[in-house]
């Protein structure tokens, strides 16, 4: 007989709280410590991006949010759910899409979503899915026949036969040509308009700059910075660069006043200009005006914000993909 503590302890917090919470969060392998006491929130209908290099703690993360491995320590809830305890009951409510998801090659596409309907309590529409993700006219075609964005746009009607509330989407674009690419940014900026909440690994910089509200950058076990990509960025490098060509060599003056808080070069020839600046439009106006005056025309002027992967390298001293 169910006691009520057990009927309880079933049951989502009643405390209003963010879809996914993870607090201290730790995991070892043995000796190795993949993740070192993370903390972090996901807010409702947020895209949120975790990057890493490889063994940074990422998959170990997500796979403890999907109730896929166990923790050592900490907490963690998603949608109310501890998923350490409540897996069964989370699996009706969460979507996941794995870098990789290999069916039998003589599976129809249909008799996959047909498969991966059955293992829920409920479903959506499988046929609309298919038909949504451009793949309705590949339902009897066998899955080995498919092309790497065909497959992956099937992980991800995969991933929404539930309707979740949540996805958890690995790497969704990894490997894809890109168009394909293309393909999927466009699906996850329409599931973003329909206010899922969206946990998002990725070893493309460019993906996450472009489809998410906000990314947790995690080394060695640890979350190292956290923010929107436009505040991590000026949290870090906070300079631009502007990169002003002229037609004529400057000539051999004193700069003005811009140049005091700013890092300025100049190429041999004495025609191009290159300064770092913390107030890049205010800094541009001013060096606009000082050449003018010098009575020299522009050639060509260029503005370049630090990337997240110039905010990433400086962070860890290593590319991405490491």
């Amino acid at each position: 007989m169910q006691t009520l503590q057990s009927a309880i302890d079933l049951q989502p917090s009643a405390i209003p709280q963010s879809p996914i919470c993870v607090l201290a969060l730790t995991k070892s392998y043995g000796s190795f410590q993949a993740v070192k006491g993370i903390d972090f929130e996901i807010q409702a209908g947020e895209v949120f991006g975790l990057l890493g290099p490889n063994g940074a703690g990422k998959t170990s993360t997500v796979e403890i949010l999907e109730g896929l491995r166990q923790r050592d320590s900490g907490q963690v809830s998603v949608l109310g759910f501890d998923p350490g305890l409540h897996s069964q009951q989370l699996k009706d409510r969460i979507g996941v899409c794995l870098q990789s998801a290999n069916f039998s090659a003589k599976l129809k596409v249909g008799e996959v979503v047909e498969l991966f309907g059955s293992l829920y309590s409920q479903t959506v529409d499988g046929e609309g899915l298919l038909k949504r993700l451009l793949l309705w006219e590949k339902r009897g075609q066998f899955y080995g026949q498919l092309s790497g964005g065909q497959k992956q746009r099937l992980a991800l009607a995969l991933a929404l036969l539930n309707d979740p509330q949540v996805l958890f989407l690995d790497e969704p674009s990894a490997g894809l040509d890109p168009q394909a690419r293309l393909e999927i940014h466009a699906l996850i900026q329409d599931l973003r308009r329909e206010r899922r909440t969206i946990l998002l690994t990725t070893h493309y910089i460019e993906e996450a700059e472009k489809l998410c509200d906000r990314v947790a950058i995690m080394d060695e076990g640890r979350i190292i910075a956290l923010g929107t990509p436009r505040e991590i960025q000026a949290r870090t490098l906070g300079h631009s660069m502007i990169e002003i060509c002229c037609e004529r060599a400057l000539p051999q003056v004193e700069f003005p006043a811009w140049h005091q808080s700013s890092k300025t070069t100049l190429s041999a020839d004495r025609k191009v200009m290159t300064v770092q600046s913390p107030h890049p439009a205010k800094t541009l106006v001013e060096m606009v005006k000082w050449i003018d005056l010098q009575g020299i025309e522009l050639a060509d002027v260029q503005l370049k914000r630090p990337s997240l992967e110039d905010v990433f390298i400086e962070l860890t001293g290593k590319s991405l993909r490491e």
